[in-house]
């Protein structure tokens, strides 16, 4: 396995080098997915790929929903979905370690904290190592100096950038795939234009034969912004539209409050057109009027064709 090397002997490195995961390892609002999708997603039939995308909202000990109040909701939701891939947005070192251990023994993650090393927010990858191998991976910074640690040069709010790794299918004849995870800024709309491009000019140079999927918290409405416009111009599609069936749809970024029907959907996964989406839901697991995060997780069950 490569860093484009292999992850696990680059682990003992400087700070500024990628964590991934060391083996550690959860009352109620009804989830709102239909029992078909629950029962079917959830358990990824047959050879169908389960994907999430999760913002999980930075750990904090501060407050109604501090860390410590959501992490059995969290732990309870992800346990019963059990993905085989989740993208995750915010995370912090310590956050991502409590995950790993409330996932349990076959869950492993790839990513490194946005300004270097363990500092700040990670977009970590999350993944089953029943199903899946991982066979290379990198970052970059969302900037126009994507490999410069920590680099900003777009004006955007936050440091932003992407982690993604190519994974090798146990289960379907060693067949491999691409997760891209990403998270774009939340105020400067020239930073997400900026963003798309280099994203596109990094998708060029993967092995485009194979099935890409990316997930992200993209900060604008699908539909309603040109960067989503941007992004299903570098070859994508969105599976919760091409997804044959669907949960009701709901405002993804919540705030911890009432969820709005309808609303807003600033968490994507998108993926190349070959592959096939059958369902795609959102989870709006609480227990006891505590969510796990302040956004939805988003989720599909994918053929990769």
């Amino acid at each position: 396995m490569s860093r484009r090397q292999s992850i696990k002997t680059t682990a003992v490195a400087a700070l500024t080098v990628p964590f991934f995961g060391s083996r550690d390892a959860a009352g109620s609002q009804e989830s709102g997915v239909p029992a078909t999708v629950a029962e079917q997603g959830s358990r990824g039939r047959g050879g169908q790929l389960d994907i999430m995308t999760f913002n999980l909202r930075f750990a904090s000990n501060e407050g109604e929903h501090s860390w410590p109040a959501r992490r059995p909701v969290m732990r309870e939701l992800l346990r019963t979905a059990q993905p085989h891939v989740i993208g995750t947005q915010e995370g912090l070192y310590q956050q991502l370690r409590d995950i790993e251990a409330d996932l349990g023994p076959h869950y492993d993650w790839i990513g490194t904290g946005r300004g270097g090393g363990s500092r700040d927010e990670f977009m970590a990858v999350f993944y089953d190592t029943r199903r899946l191998a991982p066979v290379e991976f990198d970052h970059f910074w969302l900037s126009g100096t994507p490999y410069v640690i920590a680099s900003n040069t777009w004006g955007a709010d936050w440091l932003r950038m992407v982690t993604w790794v190519r994974f090798r299918d146990r289960r379907a004849d060693g067949q491999e795939f691409y997760v891209l995870n990403t998270h774009l800024d939340n105020v400067s709309q020239y930073a997400r234009k900026r963003s798309v491009g280099l994203i596109g000019e990094r998708l060029a140079e993967l092995d485009r034969s194979l099935p890409l999927l990316v997930t992200g918290d993209f900060n604008v409405p699908a539909h309603k912004n040109t960067v989503y416009d941007a992004m299903l111009d570098l070859g994508l599609v969105d599976v919760w539209e091409t997804a044959a069936e669907r949960s009701k749809a709901y405002k993804t970024f919540h705030g911890y409050r009432p969820l709005v029907p309808d609303g807003n959907r600033i968490d994507w996964i998108l993926a190349t057109p070959g592959v096939t989406a059958h369902r795609a839901w959102m989870d709006t697991f609480s227990r006891d009027g505590q969510f796990p995060s302040d956004h939805l997780p988003v989720q599909a069950s994918l053929s990769l064709g």
